[in-house]
C-alpha cells in the first residue's frame, strides 16, 4: 500500500504534523502568528482577491459561450457515470454543505442588524444590503473558482490522459518540468490548502452542531464538546469513505439534499412566505444590477468599509480559493463524460440559484423575527442564531432536530470526500486511493479542526483559510493560463480535422 504514496504524502503530512504539534504546545503563539499574517494578507492583498475571482467569473463565462464548450471531458464514447440528480447532489454537497446552515440566517442577521456593508443598522435599506451580499458572497464567484479547478483536472485527466493532479493541469506551462520538483510544489500547496479549507469548515460544523445540541437540550457550549462531536464525526466519515465512492458519498449526498429540501419547504411554509418572495425577487435585481461594483469594491478611502470587506468578502473569496482543491478535484472525478458547457452550466448556475434561493428562505425569517422584536438574534453567538430563529417558529423543536442532522450528514459528506481527494492527491493522482491513505488524512482533518478551535475559535478558523488561500490563488491564475492554452490549440486541430474530413 505504502508503494503507492508519493513523496507528496510524506512532506506534506510533515508540515501539518508540525502546524499541529505546534498548535497544541503553544495555542496563543500559534493564533496570534496566523492572525498577523492574515492581517498582512488582508491589508495587502484585498485588491488582488478582488481582481482575481471576478477575473474567474468572466473567464467561465467565456467558457460557456464560446464553442470549445462542445468539447467533450472525456472521450468521445464516454457517458457521464452518475444521474444528473446525483451529479448535482454530490456537487452541492461537496461545494457548499455545511456553510449554508452555518451562515443561512447568520451572515443576513449580521448585515441587517449588527454591521451593515453601507447602511445604517436595522433600517430598509440594510435589509435589501443583506440579501443582496449573502448573494454576493454565496452566488457565481464561489462557484466560478469551483468551476475553474475542476474543468481543468477533468479535462487534463479524462480527455488528455493526466493524473489527477493538479500539478497535471499545468503541464502546458511547464513542459519538461511537469513531473520534476516544481509540480511537486505545486501538489504539496493544493494539499496543504485542501487540508486548512476542510478543517476550518468542520471546525464551523462541529460548533454549530454543539448550537444546536445546547438550544436543544441543554449541553454546554464549549471546546470539549466540540472536541467529541469532532471525534465521533471522524469515525463516521472514516466508516463511509472505507465503503467507497460510489457507496458511501452517493448516498449521503442524496440523503443531504432529501433533508436539506425538506427543511428549506418547512421554513418557507411555517415563515413569512409572502415577505420572502418579496424580498427575493427585489434583491435577486439589485444583486444583477450591482454586482460589478461590488465584485470591485475595496473601500481605499473608508477604514471602516475596509475592515468589513476585509471580514466578509476577502474572507470568503479565500475560503473558496482554499476549498477548490478539495471541490475541484472532486467535482472533475463525478463529472467524467460531460461536456465543458454542459459542465459550466451545471457546475457554475444550478448551485447559485439554490444558494440563492436559501439565503432568501432563511434570511428573511431570520430577518422578519427579528424585526418582530420578540427576541433579539444579535445577542447570540453565531452559531446558534439559526435555532434561536427557529425557536420563535411553529414547530421548532423538529426544525432543530432536522438541522443537527443535516449538519451532521453535510459535515460526514465534506470530510468523507477531502479524504478521497486528498488520497488522490498523495498516491500519484490514482482514482482509487488506498483506504489507509484515506484514513490517516481523515485523522489529519479532524486534528487539525481541533487545533483551530482550541488556539482561537472562529477567528483561528477563519485566519488560517485567508493565508492559506494565498499560495493556491497564484496556482490558479496559471490554471487559466494552461486550460486557455490547451483549448484553443485543442479547438485549432478540431477545425482542421473537420476540414480534412468534408
Amino acid at each position: 500500500m505504502w508503494s503507492k504514496v508519493s513523496s507528496v504524502f510524506w512532506i506534506s503530512a510533515a508540515i501539518l504534523l508540525v502546524a499541529v504539534v505546534f498548535g497544541v504546545a503553544a495555542p496563543d503563539q500559534f493564533e496570534a502568528a496566523t492572525s498577523n499574517i492574515k492581517s498582512l494578507v488582508t491589508s495587502g492583498f484585498g485588491w488582488y482577491y478582488l481582481i482575481l475571482v471576478t477575473v474567474v467569473v468572466a473567464f467561465c463565462l467565456f467558457l460557456i459561450f464560446n464553442p470549445v464548450g462542445s468539447i467533450k471531458l472525456g472521450k468521445q464514447d464516454d457517458k457521464p457515470e452518475y444521474s444528473k440528480p446525483t451529479w448535482f447532489a454530490m456537487l452541492f454537497s461537496a461545494g457548499m454543505g455545511i456553510g449554508l446552515v452555518f451562515w443561512g440566517a447568520a451572515e443576513p442577521i449580521s448585515h441587517f442588524a449588527i454591521d451593515p456593508p453601507l447602511a445604517d443598522p436595522g433600517t430598509d435599506a440594510a435589509i435589501k444590503e443583506s440579501m443582496r451580499f449573502s448573494f454576493f458572497h454565496w452566488g457565481i464567484h464561489a462557484w466560478s473558482v469551483y468551476a475553474l479547478v475542476g474543468l481543468c483536472l477533468a479535462y487534463f485527466n479524462f480527455r488528455k490522459d493526466r493524473p489527477g493532479l493538479i500539478s497535471a493541469t499545468l503541464s502546458p506551462l511547464l513542459g519538461k518540468y511537469a513531473h520534476g520538483k516544481l509540480a511537486m510544489i505545486v501538489d504539496i500547496i493544493a494539499v496543504a490548502a485542501t487540508v486548512v479549507g476542510v478543517a476550518t469548515t468542520l471546525g464551523f460544523g462541529a460548533v454549530q452542531i454543539n448550537g444546536g445540541l445546547t438550544y436543544l437540550l441543554g449541553i454546554p457550549n464549549n471546546f470539549t464538546i466540540q472536541l467529541i462531536i469532532i471525534v465521533i464525526v471522524t469515525v463516521l466519515f472514516l466508516m463511509s469513505a472505507w465503503s467507497g465512492l460510489s457507496k458511501g458519498i452517493k448516498y449521503l449526498s442524496n440523503t443531504n439534499m432529501i433533508l436539506a429540501v425538506l427543511l428549506l419547504a418547512l421554513v418557507f411554509i411555517l415563515g413569512p412566505s409572502l415577505f420572502i418572495l418579496n424580498l427575493f425577487t427585489d434583491t435577486i435585481g439589485t444583486y444583477v444590477q450591482n454586482i460589478i461594483q461590488m465584485s470591485f469594491r475595496i473601500a481605499p478611502l473608508d477604514p471602516d468599509h475596509r475592515e468589513w470587506i476585509n471580514g466578509w468578502t476577502i474572507f470568503y473569496w479565500a475560503w473558496w480559493i482554499s476549498w477548490s482543491p478539495f471541490v475541484g478535484i472532486f467535482i472533475a472525478r463525478v463529472s467524467k463524460g460531460r461536456t465543458i458547457r454542459e459542465f459550466m452550466i451545471g457546475v457554475l448556475l444550478l448551485p447559485v440559484i439554490v444558494s440563492f434561493i436559501w439565503f432568501a428562505v432563511f434570511g428573511t425569517t431570520a430577518i422578519d423575527v427579528q424585526m418582530a422584536g420578540n427576541v433579539d438574534l444579535t445577542k447570540y453567538a453565531t452559531e446558534e442564531v439559526l435555532f434561536a430563529v427557529f425557536n420563535e417558529m411553529p414547530f421548532s423543536v423538529i426544525l432543530s432536530v432536522i438541522a443537527v442532522i443535516l449538519i451532521g450528514t453535510f459535515f460526514i459528506t465534506s470530510a468523507d470526500s477531502a479524504t478521497f481527494v486528498l488520497g488522490m492527491q498523495t498516491s500519484y493522482g490514482s482514482l482509487t486511493p488506498p483506504n489507509s491513505i484515506k484514513v490517516v488524512w481523515g485523522f489529519f482533518l479532524a486534528a487539525m479542526a481541533s487545533i483551530l478551535l482550541y488556539s482561537g475559535g472562529l477567528q483561528a478558523l477563519q485566519n488560517a483559510l485567508i493565508i492559506a488561500a494565498f499560495p493556491f490563488s497564484i496556482i490558479m491564475i496559471l490554471m487559466m493560463i494552461s486550460i486557455y492554452k490547451a483549448l484553443h490549440k485543442e479547438r485549432k486541430e478540431l477545425g482542421r480535422h473537420r476540414k480534412r474530413k468534408a
